[in-house]
């Protein structure tokens, strides 16, 4: 008996169901293996997303469900089964895939022309809390920024100002880092320029300022860079040359973690939330950052206001004499 056909074995035992319903589950986690080639593990935890909601049903519904009790069912029944795994603190994020694959076995069920499972296209799916930017502090990202951090490493110099010039840029001008690294030799913010025009998400371009201190990294870089770098050629080359990695400015972050102490939430993606943090915290006007920022909606810059606001309570409950008094 092979893996394959032994995992199915165990499968069709553990199902809850009717035995029309059982078949059909094993015949749609097969398409989904098959047809769809979804990962082993995909299609694991769909069978155990099916199992749940059916082992629910069950005692939802007093019986083992069949096909056509499951295509009868009200969209009440499926919110009662989302709510009872809400009980048993399953996040929003493990619900919307448990929700994708009910519905999944809803459409295979319908391919197979067992009638329309319309219950569940009606259920909304569950929204999702964003996760805060986590951002560094003012000082720890200048220091991240700082060519000076990294002195004492066994690195040629010109590879150390590389780096400190990509992060200024991240730090200083908030951009991603595709779009720092996508940068050619001739958008180098050098000799008074004192921006730099980037694409973006969904290849959206835009004008960012770029400060002084920026521009004398960059220039720094240049001067110290042993390559000669055609204007049409990425601003930012690797040792031998060829176009700069970001896992090696991803890599450079790690050692400066460990050299400042910081945690594993400092990022080069974090120099950018430090960017937009910083800029709001010092009365930097909203609509502002979002286009330094190329959000393409308001609401993703809003998610700023919200760790400002989160830091100033963390401050207010460590200093205030009167914020850990129990009521």
């Amino acid at each position: 008996m092979t893996d394959a056909t032994n995992s199915s074995s165990v499968l069709d035992l553990v199902l809850p169901g009717a035995d029309d319903t059982r078949r059909e589950a094993m015949a749609w986690l097969a398409s989904l293996a098959k047809e769809r080639r979804l990962s082993a593990k995909t299609v694991e935890a769909y069978a155990r997303d099916l199992r749940q909601f059916l082992a629910f049903l069950t005692n939802h519904l007093g019986e083992p469900p069949s096909v056509k009790g499951i295509l009868g069912l009200k969209p009440l029944d499926i919110r009662a089964f989302l709510a009872a795994r809400r009980m048993d603190q399953v996040g929003s994020r493990s619900l919307m895939r448990q929700l994708a694959a009910l519905r999944s076995f809803a459409r295979h069920l319908e391919r197979e022309g067992f009638g329309t499972a319309s219950a569940f296209a009606a259920i909304r799916t569950p929204k999702v809390d964003k996760n805060l930017p986590r951002p560094l502090s003012a000082s720890a990202a200048v220091a991240v920024t700082d060519v000076e951090t990294r002195i004492s490493e066994s690195r040629k110099a010109w590879i150390l100002a590389r780096d400190a010039a990509v992060l200024s840029l991240l730090y200083g001008a908030g951009l991603r880092i595709s779009e720092a690294l996508g940068l050619q030799r001739r958008d180098a913010p050098v000799a008074g320029i004192d921006t730099v025009t980037v694409t973006g998400k969904g290849g959206k371009m835009r004008s960012v300022p770029v400060i002084p201190p920026i521009q004398r990294a960059v220039e720094t870089y240049l001067q110290l860079c042993p390559y000669a770098i055609p204007p049409e050629g990425p601003l930012f080359v690797g040792a031998r040359g060829g176009p700069l990695s970001p896992r090696i400015i991803q890599l450079a972050v790690e050692e400066l973690r460990g050299a400042l102490g910081l945690p594993d939430s400092a990022t080069p993606h974090a120099l950018r939330h430090s960017f937009a943090t910083h800029l709001l915290a010092k009365g930097g006007d909203l609509r502002g950052i979002q286009e330094l920022l190329g959000h393409a909606s308001l609401s993703t810059t809003q998610l700023y206001t919200k760790v400002d606001a989160a830091r100033l309570m963390d401050a207010f409950n460590a200093a205030h004499p009167r914020a850990r008094v129990k009521s």
